[in-house]
């Protein structure tokens, strides 16, 4: 459980339950979001219980509670399918994430520490190194650590559950091939103006780049979505989108 304001607090790779059904769906998640089961199609419990050496008891589980999330749906009598996101379904987490964002900074700002400034700063630098390379790999991790760090430094529990369950959404619609070195360094200059409006200790201006960040990423995604459907109109609404980071 989160304490008020302390970075050293549960971090994003750590926010896991301690159970059988909770290491199942760390894995199950793992292999929804790395493409290794994909989008559309039915999760085998038997196949994965097999691959995990467990019952299919706690894969059930583990379902509902990616269910919840939004990762899969159930279907009665055919089983557990892999959410396939769409147009519509970005917009909406995007459009969540900005207020979910923009209220974590402003609540962040008038208590920024010394310390939370300099790994805001260090997370800054080595994302502009990867950008600078075109390196998605390397700076996609970082991205979402640093969003995460700005929540979770909120000491806020219940905001810090609501952005989480969001960003595992998000990774649903990364195309990693269309990420360009251009889009990176844009990002990343958004995430200054974060961390510079944060320094400043002005909640209202942190809450405004905050959501513009996420907004101008909306953006970026959307233009990536048409120019999907300019090239393969009849096969664009099923795609998996490019968040063109955010």
């Amino acid at each position: 459980m989160e304490t008020d304001h302390n970075p050293t607090t549960v971090s994003l790779a750590e926010f896991r339950a301690h159970t059988l059904t909770g290491v199942v769906q760390h894995e199950i998640e793992r292999m929804i979001l790395s493409g290794e089961l994909a989008p559309g199609k039915r999760l085998n419990e038997k196949a994965v219980a097999d691959k995990l050496s467990v019952s299919r008891g706690p894969v059930r589980e583990a379902c509902r509670a990616l269910a919840e999330l939004g990762l899969v749906y159930l279907v009665p009598n055919r089983g557990v399918f892999i959410k396939k996101v769409t147009r519509d379904d970005a917009i909406e987490v995007y459009d969540l994430r900005a207020g979910l964002t923009a209220l974590a900074a402003s609540l962040l700002a008038p208590v920024l520490t010394a310390e939370m400034a300099a790994q805001l700063d260090s997370y800054v630098d080595q994302m502009q190194s990867a950008a600078e390379q075109g390196d998605f790999s390397r700076f996609d991790p970082l991205n979402l650590e640093f969003h995460d760090y700005i929540v979770r430094c909120t000491g806020n529990s219940r905001l810090i559950r609501l952005y989480r369950g969001f960003v595992k959404e998000f990774h649903l619609f990364r195309v990693h091939g269309m990420v360009q070195r251009g889009a990176l360094l844009t990002s990343n200059e958004e995430h200054r103006e974060i961390v510079a409006a944060l320094k400043a200790h002005d909640a209202a201006q942190s809450y405004e780049t905050s959501f513009s960040h996420v907004s101008k990423g909306k953006e970026r995604m959307l233009k990536s979505l048409d120019e999907m459907a300019k090239n393969s109109p009849e096969d664009a609404d099923h795609e998996e989108l490019d968040d063109k980071i955010a």
